[in-house]
């Protein structure tokens, strides 16, 4: 059974930064490709950055430059280091194994909220 369990979310003000964690088991982590998704109150799931099983790493426009994802196999674990952080990222922050649009391939999500 996939297990995916983030934590690190919490309340931070603008400018400020967060570095979610995303721990995973039940399936072979180090052979997948991981991604981090969000989802804004009222909106849709947006994506915003995946990992490849090779190291390779993709980020959405409206997070380039400010956030970035890495993983440790040895430890199945999956990273977003969030900087710069700005009001519009207010969301739950969900990790999940590729395809991240299966519901049952995301964790249950840490909500991040930048506010002054």
């Amino acid at each position: 059974e996939v297990q995916l369990v983030e934590s690190g979310g919490g309340m931070v003000q603008p400018g400020g930064s967060l570095r979610l964690s995303c721990a995973a088991s039940g399936f072979s982590f180090s052979r997948n490709d991981m991604t981090w998704v969000r989802q804004a109150p009222g909106k849709g799931p947006e994506w915003i950055s995946s990992i490849n099983s090779d190291g390779s790493t993709y980020y959405a426009m409206s997070v380039k430059g400010r956030f970035t994802i890495s993983r440790d196999n040895a430890k199945n674990m999956l990273y977003l280091q969030m900087n710069s952080l700005k009001p519009e990222d207010t969301a739950l922050y969900y990790c999940a194994k590729f395809p991240w649009t299966i519901a049952t391939n995301r964790g249950q999500g840490t909500q991040v909220t930048v506010s002054s």
